[in-house]
């Protein structure tokens, strides 16, 4: 462990000591200069979730700054996941949440709200396009689409990937989140440059009590964790008012947290959504490095009308024009993942199995009794199975 920290001028030299004379000094590769230690610092780094220059999350609501705190969230108790902190870039209160921005030593800048991890530049790909083109590309041309949450941007970036779409409408409560995004991430913020989007910002749940009946062909609901004001989006009333403002076969996307430590409310969300949605309901997810445990979950549902597969793509991405490389080339998503993300782990097709239809069982066995076809690529290229 060195003293010194490479960005206070160290120049990335090590000795080779063992025979009590130092060794001719040796370039360390880039990945080992960036990871070691920094010199001591002061105990509380500008901010109380920054400890001796580590973002540590989650610390309590309760607003004290003790360490034991740190392992106290009430979603997953007894863990925590930490970031190295290079610089704090901003933070704020707005009247619902403490939004804090950082730079980080390996995951680019990073938003927090409320001292949990909501995105950083490295992986936030994984879950903005996940969560918008699984719904997307498993429904024909949709047309109108409506976002709840997603005051980054990110989702409104990717939804713009979709030429068919006339419309987006976005009802974000906080526009301290949207206005911050766009002086930080601009990447992400782009998404609200394009002209079918219409923001709203405002309480979702009102905003949807007032749309009119059959309105959208998809919905996304990018929330944060259901607890205190955003416990109402796991309930089956904000459940049945999304499934009012779908048309027939209209698509809900839903973040569902991780399956390693939220189990038990997946099954809540599984058995509201299998009264509500007379479709079909399914479970995906996917990994993503800084959400506890790296992983997050994806409630896929349809309203009744049109049968909607969700395990094979009827829209693929790839097939739209410009899409893979419209405003950013597209980094995580592709046909293969939305094909894969619906395969479970054992333990969690165990527990969650019974919670799941009659329909999505059959579409399961049906799409895992297709045989793969194996397409033939160029030498030097990568073989995939459709």
């Amino acid at each position: 462990m060195e003293g010194a920290d490479a960005r206070n001028g160290s120049t990335g030299t090590s000795q080779t000591k063992g025979s009590g004379v130092d060794g001719p000094a040796k370039p360390l590769p880039p990945c080992c200069v960036k990871a070691r230690a920094a010199a001591p610092e002061s105990e509380a780094k500008c901010h109380a979730t920054v400890v001796s220059g580590w973002f540590s999350e989650p610390r309590s609501r309760s607003g004290k700054t003790s360490k034991v705190q740190y392992y106290n969230n009430p979603m997953w108790p007894g863990e925590a996941h930490s970031l190295k902190v290079e610089k704090i870039l901003y933070q704020g209160k707005s009247p619902y949440q403490e939004v804090l921005i950082f730079e980080s030593s390996t995951y680019g800048k990073v938003l927090v709200l409320d001292g949990i991890v909501q995105l950083t530049d490295k992986d936030e790909c994984a879950y903005q396009e996940m969560i918008t083109h699984l719904p997307l590309c498993s429904i024909p041309s949709p047309k109108k689409v409506l976002v709840i949450g997603g005051g980054d941007g990110g989702v409104l970036r990717e939804i713009a990937r979709h030429a068919s779409v006339e419309s987006i409408d976005i009802c974000e409560i906080d526009q301290l989140v949207i206005d911050v995004c766009k002086d930080f991430f601009p990447d992400l913020s782009i998404g609200f440059k394009d002209p079918r989007v219409r923001l709203h910002v405002g309480d979702a749940v009102e905003f949807l009590r007032n749309s009119p009946e059959g309105t959208y062909d998809a919905i996304i609901v990018d929330s944060s964790d259901p607890i205190g004001p955003a416990q109402e989006l796991v309930e089956k009333p904000f459940f049945e008012t999304i499934a009012r403002a779908l048309r027939p076969g209209g698509v809900l996307c839903n973040q569902a947290e991780s399956m390693w430590l939220h189990t038990h409310l997946i099954q809540d969300m599984l058995s509201i959504c299998r009264e509500t949605f007379k479709g079909s309901v399914h479970y995906a997810w996917t990994s993503v490095p800084t959400y506890p445990s790296g992983a997050i979950g994806f409630l896929l549902c349809a309203k009744e009308g049109p049968p909607v597969n969700f395990l094979v793509p009827i829209n693929p991405i790839e097939k739209l024009e410009g899409a893979m490389t419209a405003g950013r080339d597209i980094r995580f998503y592709n046909t293969e993942m939305h094909r894969a993300v619906f395969v479970l782990p054992t333990f969690a097709k165990r527990e969650l199995e019974e919670y799941c239809g009659s329909t999505e069982r059959a579409q399961q066995e049906e799409t895992s009794a297709e045989p793969s076809k194996i397409a033939m690529a160029p030498q030097g290229e990568i073989l995939t199975a459709s």
